[in-house]
């Protein structure tokens, strides 16, 4: 089983992760993190980087859901999609598939609160 879904996408980086952020809203998702890996490799150990971006997505109702079922799945969460530059000028989107990450977790109520998740951020992917 892959642990993730992408689609490589031929347009600017900014018009992806807008694109990216509209079809997240659209399936419930806000996004909590935002981290730019290219500026903090410059910055911390001074490194040139493609652009690379991690977005935090969380859909509060499931999570709030998953918490109740499994207290220490914050450990898990937020589910994260990436953005990066590709040598090819394409940008890739990639998101983490929930069912994938919640393996190790043996509890039925989370594995059907992740297949929910893993639906709705597919959905997502396709869209793009």
């Amino acid at each position: 089983m892959s642990y993730y879904f992408n689609k490589n996408m031929s347009a600017d980086f900014e018009s992806v992760k807008k694109k990216v952020v509209a079809e997240l809203e659209k399936e419930g998702f806000g996004i909590l993190t935002e981290i730019d890996v290219q500026a903090t490799l410059k910055k911390k150990i001074d490194v040139d980087f493609r652009k690379y971006q991690i977005l935090g997505a969380c859909n509060a109702p499931f999570a709030h859901k998953a918490l109740k079922a499994e207290n220490k799945v914050g450990t898990m969460l937020p589910c994260n999609v990436i953005l990066q530059e590709l040598e090819n000028g394409q940008v890739e989107v990639a998101a983490v598939d929930p069912t994938a990450s919640m393996q190790a977790i043996e509890n039925k109520e989370l594995a059907s609160i992740a297949s929910e998740i893993r639906e709705k951020l597919k959905k997502v992917i396709s869209a793009l």
